[in-house]
């Protein structure tokens, strides 16, 4: 099935014409990152030539689509904007709430039943306003969009910092929070600080052991964490072009540890074999026409240097396997310096589980290359070593490798095939013993390897890797295993050596599926009515935050003064918490109690200021709130990197939180501090992290001439009565400082309507002639419901003059 033709048709049609005068403006050749963003323009938005990390600028992307996590809380606030249907084409996938136990079917079965008031929900809201519905079961968000939505050309937001994986289409899609979402599901611009440009050409070809998953370890390892942050990563050069299409997306998948904004490659014949593939022969017929304007320009692939911010060049044929962690993705060794940078920091060499799949790494191809090398363990006498464990990423791969005989080859080696979900990835893995905390060392082809993050164990040391490479190590059942030159000892006290894995890019006898999971949305849902029972704790209806108070802030306590690495995984942690993201006042209860405190080194563990006592950080924050008393949060460089989860910015603002003071921000995290009416200030000097002492009060000045580009100042009264003051910098535009004010970008959204309410009825007074009927109650009460309980065009208009301002 073919979704969204039409409005793909339309799109196709516009993009000649609309890069022709993008180019114009801009006065150069352009790059298929800047291609796809001039051609998703707003229509309120004014064509110019953009400042790389500096213009803000309002979008209109084609779509949106939303896991059953962040679903929750989006749908939650796109119930309060009055809609009545999402105004572009826009999917929830239900991936997350699924728990890795004892096999797919039992595993699904139990998700079924326990979050059965959660799935209802997220249905009867999708058919009530017009959303497509992937059940449970039917596969992982991001290789559902890979196989049936992404396209060449596109542009859209995911609430999952993955969405990126779309890129492996040639597309420009981003991760987001649940209030951008409801922007664009409402048919407002979405905003986006245009973002800078890194280029990244590939020579040569991968071969033997080396997958795709390598070159964005290796990336990984070159520009860090943080490295991408507010840049897009533009793939090119004949590297790129050998390289499937499911592998490209693998790449822009992980660009999300880099803090990238996305990942793309142009479109190529890899592109048009996979759409052809999954049924999409039609969108590829119409890619083909316009091709030259689905990827750069001749020039700048020529030239780079001219046209990107960074070129990075690496070259294929020379790349060996690497294996990045533990701990964080960034950490790239290469496979041949594993052993003895193991041996050097003490990481446990023994390997207990091999886990591959997910949203990263579960194509057909990689699934293929894996079990070519499962097949060698029977033939060539040897045993699997460490558990090993598959999650496919759609329920049209699992069919596909079923059909194909790959399941049973890893059934004989021992394997367990988990639920088409994130299952482990996300820390929804209910794994025999990870409750001791016992030091111990997995290896997965997932994307994230944050501590705690798979199996709940702090001491559990998680290392990333190609399919291919974890499961050879998973035969091993040891990290210092080199596959390209090691030999392992069979079960008849033979050497044997693992050939190079081989597989196919795309199944030769197409793909297949009989119960895909989708239901499509409904024509009219205008009768459906969604439920949410009060006495829910899984759900419940959000309230609006206070707006500011038109005063400084003063008298705030500190919470936490983090410590290092601080995730939107330690800010508002997954795992069994998952459960509650329909339930702001629940999931608070999980507040940064992952976060480490700088001043005593333990995890969950801070100073009530009140009382003098330690204590679990949601509690302390609750102490606070109960008193009236405001807060802070101080965090160290890169806070807030990771998932998109909007929750660890509801979940402090909603507390009493009011502002996080950081070195430096996660791109993502930023913009839903600030859509929440928090406080999202930067060290202007970062050596004054060092200033803040755990029994300091503070007070934030210079609100009331809160302006952009205009530092806001920090005075910090310390015990021993010395104060001292500090500047605080902030990325607000004019439009953002309104959400503050507002109390949020929601509350911002509903302020013109009521001006605007106000503005329809107010000529009727005016009439010279039959006052009374004027000012006849009933008919003001009608004009008034009419135009409250919808954000009318005057909404977007009038948001559109405050920021052209």
């Amino acid at each position: 099935m073919v979704f969204d033709l039409d409005m793909i048709k339309k799109l196709y049609a516009a993009i000649p014409g609309r890069i022709a005068k993008a180019r114009r403006a801009v006065n150069k050749p352009l790059t298929l990152s800047e291609k796809i963003l001039y051609a998703h323009l707003h229509g309120d938005q004014k064509l110019e030539n953009f400042g790389r990390g500096k213009s803000y600028v309002d979008f209109a992307p084609d779509r949106v689509a939303m896991q059953d996590a962040t679903a929750q809380m989006a749908l939650l606030q796109f119930m309060s904007a009055g809609r009545p249907k999402v105004a572009v084409p826009s999917t929830v996938h239900c991936d997350h709430l699924i728990v890795a136990k004892v096999g797919a079917k039992d595993d699904l079965q139990i998700a079924n039943g326990e979050s059965k008031e959660v799935f209802d929900f997220l249905s009867s809201v999708s058919t009530k306003y017009g959303l497509g519905f992937w059940k449970p079961g039917a596969g992982i968000i991001h290789q559902v969009v890979l196989e049936n939505y992404a396209f060449p050309g596109g542009m859209m937001i995911g609430t999952d910092s993955h969405t990126v994986n779309a890129g492996g289409l040639g597309m420009v899609a981003i991760g987001v929070g649940g209030a951008d979402a409801v922007d664009v599901m409402s048919g407002m611009a979405w905003e986006l600080k245009f973002p800078k440009l890194i280029g990244v050409k590939l020579t040569g070809k991968l071969n033997g052991w080396t997958a795709a998953k390598d070159v964005i370890l290796k990336v990984a390892g070159i520009l860090t964490v943080k490295g991408g942050t507010g840049a897009i990563v533009e793939y090119f050069g004949e590297g790129a072009t050998s390289m499937s299409c499911t592998g490209k997306g693998t790449i822009c998948n992980m660009g999300a540890e880099i803090g990238a904004t996305t990942s793309t490659f142009g479109y190529d014949s890899s592109m048009e074999r996979y759409l052809k593939s999954t049924g999409r022969a039609e969108v590829a017929k119409l890619a083909n026409k316009i091709k030259e304007h689905l990827t750069g320009d001749p020039e700048v692939y020529k030239n780079p240097e001219k046209y990107f911010d960074q070129v990075i060049e690496i070259n294929l044929t020379e790349l060996e396997p690497y294996i990045n962690g533990p701990f964080t993705p960034d950490l790239a060794t290469p496979i041949s310096k594993m052993k003895e940078a193991a041996e050097k920091n003490g990481w446990p060499l023994k390997v207990e589980v091999g886990l591959i799949g997910s949203c990263t790494n579960s194509s057909y191809e990689d699934i293929s290359r894996a079990a070519s090398l499962a097949k060698q363990v029977a033939n060539k006498g040897l045993k699997t070593k460490a558990m090993f464990t598959i999650t496919p990423g759609s329920e049209q791969v699992r069919y596909t490798i079923e059909r194909d005989g790959f399941i049973d080859v890893f059934n004989k080696i021992g394997a367990k095939v988990f639920a088409n979900a994130c299952g482990p990835c996300i820390g929804m893995w209910n794994r025999v013993g990870a409750e001791r905390k016992e030091k111990n060392t997995i290896i997965h082809s997932f994307n994230r390897n944050f501590q705690s993050r798979n199996d709940g164990n702090p001491n559990t040391y998680a290392f990333v890797a190609s399919p291919e490479v974890v499961t050879a190590i998973a035969i091993a059942g040891d990290l210092s295993f080199n596959p390209m030159t090691d030999m392992l000892t069979n079960e008849q006290g033979q050497q044997v050596k693992l050939t190079a894995p081989t597989g196919d890019e795309l199944p030769k006898n197409g793909f297949d599926v009989k119960e895909p999971g989708f239901i499509a949305p409904a024509k009219d849902g205008s009768k459906v009515e969604v439920k949410v029972d009060p006495g829910s704790d899984r759900l419940q209806l959000l309230e609006p935050f206070k707006a500011w108070e038109k005063t400084d802030l003063t008298r705030l306590r500190l919470l936490i003064k983090a410590k290092g690495k601080c995730t939107t995984d330690h800010i508002s942690m997954a795992g069994k918490w998952l459960k509650y993201r329909g339930h702001l006042d629940n999931i608070s209860n999980n507040l940064l109690i992952g976060a480490t405190n700088s001043y005593n080194d333990k995890i969950n563990s801070v100073r009530n200021g009140l009382t003098g006592q330690y204590d679990e950080v949601p509690h302390v924050q609750r102490a606070y709130k109960a008193s009236g008393i405001g807060s802070i949060v101080v965090g160290d460089e890169n806070y807030g990197e990771g998932s998109s989860r909007e929750h660890a910015a509801m979940e402090p603002r909603h507390l009493g939180v009011r502002a996080i003071l950081v070195k430096s921000f996660a791109r993502i995290h930023e913009t839903n501090l600030k859509k929440q009416g928090m406080l999202a200030l930067t060290f202007a000097d970062k050596a004054d992290y060092d200033k803040i002492r755990e029994d300091d009060i503070f007070d934030i000045t210079g609100l009331m001439a809160f302006a952009p580009e205009k530092p806001l100042t920090v005075v910090i009264h310390h015990s021993d009565g010395k104060i001292e003051k500090i500047l605080a910098n902030h990325t607000y535009n004019k439009n953002q400082i309104d959400w503050f004010k507002a109390g949020s970008a929601l509350n911002a959204m509903a302020k013109p309507k009521a001006k605007s309410a106000v503005k329809k009825a107010a000529p009727k007074k005016s009439k010279p002639v039959a006052k009374k009927k004027a000012v006849k109650k009933p008919a003001a009460k009608k004009a008034v419901k009419k135009v409250t309980k919808r954000p009318v065009k005057a909404v977007k208009k009038s948001a559109k003059k405050k920021s052209k301002r």
